[in-house]
């Protein structure tokens, strides 16, 4: 059986597996869009592997981090939207 974590998104409770990078259990929620770029177009994952900085979110406690290369842990609160 896999462990699952509990965290939450923009005040949303969301449930995924121990481990999984934050934009991988966003993704699998159906939640694509991150940030805003400067023009107010949606950004969010690109290239999945922390090279881009286009998945940047924010985590209490941490500041702004790569989702991408992020593991989700229990407890977490992020939120989305940062530039």
């Amino acid at each position: 059986m896999t462990e699952v974590v509990v965290f939450t998104v923009d005040g949303e409770r969301l449930v995924a597996p121990a481990r999984q990078s934050i934009a991988a259990a966003l993704l699998a929620v159906g939640r694509t869009i991150l940030r805003h770029g400067p023009a107010g177009e949606p950004r969010g994952l690109y290239c999945g592997i922390g090279a881009c900085f286009e998945c940047r979110v924010h985590v209490e406690g941490r500041g702004v981090v790569l989702s991408c290369v992020t593991p989700v842990e229990a407890g977490m609160r992020i939120t989305t939207g940062w530039p």
